[in-house]
């Protein structure tokens, strides 16, 4: 089977959600799934669900317990360095049919590692792997080298109402 390169992007609710759900089909037809997750350092309620698929599903977060909201600090810069090189092995040794890079695109931007270092990652990928990339503001050139993009739109969300995050349904 080809590997392809999905991006998801946009200011809507669903990047992550959509990631996930394309790691359970994989999971469910056979194939081993890798989830990194940067920026993000806390737990989500998919982690406990996605645990009992271990070890179809592997979840690794390389981020701290809080969000960066204006520049990212060394320790931020630092776990998602590492983290990215976690994942260029897990590309390399070719077991996981499936890697997911959750909060990439935002990784980008805020500066933890560059547009360039996607791009080396994908173009270095073996042919059976396929590669999703998911977080607001995706780079042009990620857009433009992938072969899937989806952007997800933000036309009506509660949480501008004042509604904080819902767990099990957005965190």
């Amino acid at each position: 089977m080809k590997g392809f390169v999905q991006v998801y992007t946009g200011d809507g609710k669903g990047k992550t959600t959509a990631a996930l759900g394309l790691a359970l089909r994989a999971a469910g037809a056979g194939l081993k799934v890798f989830i990194a997750q940067f920026v993000k350092g806390q737990p989500y309620s998919e982690h406990q669900a996605l645990e009992k698929l271990s070890p179809a599903i592997t979840v690794k977060q390389y981020g701290r317990e809080g969000f960066i909201h204006d520049r990212p600090g060394q320790a931020d810069i630092a776990a998602a360095r590492a983290g990215l090189e976690e994942v260029r092995q897990v590309v390399a040794a070719g077991q996981h049919q499936v890697v997911i890079l959750d909060e990439a695109n935002i990784a980008t931007h805020f500066g933890l590692f560059s547009v360039q270092d996607l791009l080396e990652l994908i173009e270095s990928k073996p042919a059976h792997v396929e590669l999703v990339l998911t977080g607001r503001r995706a780079d042009p050139a990620l857009v433009k080298r992938a072969d899937l993009v989806t952007e997800m739109l933000d036309i009506k969300h509660y949480y501008h109402d004042g509604v904080p995050a819902r767990k099990g349904i957005e965190s």
